[in-house]
């Protein structure tokens, strides 16, 4: 008899960011700052997941995982970027998001506590940017609301 599948879902490899591990640095070097971390640039009206992956920061101590996690969007006014939801899966906090305003690039901060007291925060980038439609050329004629007049073809009319 056969039995019924079941979806998998899988976070996208292509929003993943790996935290570097605290390894240890040798004496007389200087260490140098981890540059900012940032994800991929998102459309407003994108829905999609975004991981951070703690593995490295947790690795040699089996079974401790992700029990809790906190998630502060800034700026966080109404239309701005919003957390639809969040979850972990092992060394693995998964989030969703939508919204936002392009030309905006919100900072998310990410507190983590594992399973055996660790608790780990990181601020991470995501710039909004319109990406589904193409850019108003500078010289567009722009109406009252700030949207470029088109003309039959959906081509913004220029000054030139």
């Amino acid at each position: 008899m056969a039995t019924p599948a079941t979806y998998s879902w899988i976070p996208s490899t292509a929003r993943v960011i790996v935290i570097d591990g605290f390894g240890t640095v040798p004496r007389g070097t200087v260490q140098l700052l981890q540059p900012p971390l940032s994800w991929p640039t998102k459309d407003p009206t994108d829905t999609l997941d975004y991981v951070l992956d703690i593995s490295e920061v947790i690795a040699g101590n089996e079974g401790d995982a992700i029990a809790t996690l906190d998630v502060v969007i800034s700026p966080s006014n109404p239309g701005d970027l919003t957390l639809l939801s969040s979850s972990a899966d092992g060394a693995l906090a998964i989030m969703w998001f939508n919204a936002g305003f392009a030309g905006t690039t919100y900072a998310i901060t990410v507190s983590m506590g594992t399973n055996s007291g660790r608790m780990i925060g990181r601020t991470v980038s995501l710039p909004v940017l319109s990406l589904a439609t193409p850019p108003t050329p500078p010289d567009a004629i722009i109406d009252q609301t700030g949207a470029p007049i088109t003309d039959q073809t959906d081509a913004p009319i220029t000054t030139n």
